[in-house]
């Protein structure tokens, strides 16, 4: 992971690139934690070698895990990070492009990049946190905190 400052005002933007094998979820967390990041959105396109996307099953409160074990094109990427207890926390949805032209998508869980994913991350001033949320079994941004 290569990591280059766009813009240093407020917000501050920066460009995030992985290369082939990294895991982007993981790596994003850990770049969130290094940099003090309270607050930050971002967006990505790029590609990957195999995904674990997650849907949300509201009668379970639990995600169900769908594998993608197929070299995959990256449309959309979008996210944030917040914190939910002492660390911050990905929160990212995936569309992902098969080689047929199809298109699956949902909550990225886990994901191998190939051969690049270019991140754009833009981190806010202010502070965001999830909260676990008793009805849905979800940490939930508050923005009463």
């Amino acid at each position: 992971m290569r990591a280059k400052v766009l813009s240093a005002g407020t917000p501050r933007v920066i460009a995030v690139v992985f290369d082939t094998g990294e895991e982007p979820v993981a790596a994003l967390t850990a770049f969130a934690k290094d940099h003090g990041f309270h607050a930050a959105s971002f967006s990505a396109i790029g590609a990957f070698q195999d995904a674990t996307l997650g849907y949300f099953d509201w009668e379970k409160k639990d995600y169900e895990r769908i594998e993608v074990r197929e070299q995959v094109e990256v449309l959309s990427l979008l996210g944030d990070l917040a914190f939910e207890g002492e660390n911050s926390r990905v929160h990212a949805h995936v569309v992902l492009g098969r080689r047929d032209g199809t298109a699956c998508g949902g909550h990225l869980l886990a994901a191998h990049v190939r051969p690049t994913l270019e991140v754009i991350l833009t981190q806010a001033p202010g502070y965001m946190e999830r909260v676990h949320d008793p009805v849905s079994g979800l940490a939930l941004i508050r923005l009463d905190r």
